[in-house]
């Protein structure tokens, strides 16, 4: 597969988004607590990345790491929903389908908000890891069907963990998505060109994400993921001021950033994009594309 290392070659589209401004900004929140490995939910392995790394002997249950994942959805996304609504900031919510067929009250609960249901995949799992089309293709449909039925909403944009496998993208066309977001390389959407019908690649960041929290290089404080994504606010909103039109990503986990020290985080970024509404587009992913394949047309 050839990699295309030039992009817009410094030339973006001059496009502005709806509001009026040249900055978006797409808040997105995870929901895979359920959907991650577990052997006591009959997976052959439990996931081991948590609050700290499993000690438990791989192929055993580990009841621990279950609870840690599970304070997700039973205590952080509380706090987060409600943060959400105070501040009227709409944001995307990746669904993994064995998540929301777990908790469906939930999952409805999060798009009555006004929140948009993406998929993420049936398990909190790398697509790249799928050895055929046909069996991606049935945990993709059965995530699609667990979100709909949960939310009353089908998905249009898709996530995986990891990376897509070499099939992905032709499953999701086949399906009509409208984007995929499994793409780390751009400020901005862009036209995947590998086929038709033409699929939009929304980007995500993995820099200004709270799992950042969980990874030795990365945030430790609160206040570090805030003055992180203050500081890329502040680039890209000069880099806006001067005409070029940015998209700027931010990712958080119900069991990271509900956690009382880090929801500090969660509560001071939301109440920055909300003091900056006026010099933002703060948008869910699927208006975003939706706004971009208007004024990009696809190749």
């Amino acid at each position: 597969m050839s990699r295309d290392l030039v992009g817009y070659g410094g030339q973006w589209p001059d496009i502005v988004w709806p509001n009026g401004q040249r900055l978006a900004v797409s808040l997105v929140v995870n929901f895979e607590e359920g959907a991650e490995e577990q052997v006591g939910d009959g997976d052959p392995r439990s996931e081991r990345m948590g609050e700290v790394i499993s000690v438990v002997e791989p192929g055993k249950a580990d009841p621990g790491q279950e609870q840690i994942f599970a304070y997700g959805t039973r205590a952080g996304l509380w706090r987060m929903a409600e943060c959400l609504r105070q501040h009227r900031v709409p944001a995307t919510i990746f669904f993994c389908g064995r998540a929301v067929e777990r908790a469906p009250d939930l999952a409805r609960m999060l798009v009555e908000d006004g929140h948009e249901a993406a998929c993420h995949g049936w398990r909190w799992r790398p697509h790249a890891d799928y050895g055929s089309a046909e069996v991606e293709a049935r945990d993709l449909d059965r995530a699609a069907a667990a979100i709909a039925s949960a939310t009353g909403e089908r998905p249009q944009g898709f996530f995986c963990r990891g990376a897509e496998s070499l099939w992905t993208r032709g499953l999701l066309r086949e399906r009509g998505y409208l984007y995929t977001s499994n793409g780390f390389d751009d400020d901005l959407p862009y036209w995947d060109a590998g086929g038709q019908p033409p699929l939009l690649v929304v980007p995500y960041a993995l820099d200004t994400n709270d799992m950042k929290f969980f990874h030795p290089n990365g945030f430790v404080r609160a206040g570090d993921m805030v003055d992180y994504v203050a500081d890329a606010l502040d680039v890209l909103e000069d880099e806006a001021a001067n005409g070029q039109t940015r998209l700027l990503n931010i990712g958080f986990h119900l069991r990271i950033a509900g956690r009382p020290a880090r929801f500090k985080a969660f509560r001071d970024i939301v109440a920055e994009l909300a003091r900056r509404r006026d010099r933002l587009w703060i948008a869910r992913r699927i208006d975003i594309a939706r706004a971009f394949r208007e004024r990009v047309a696809p190749p």
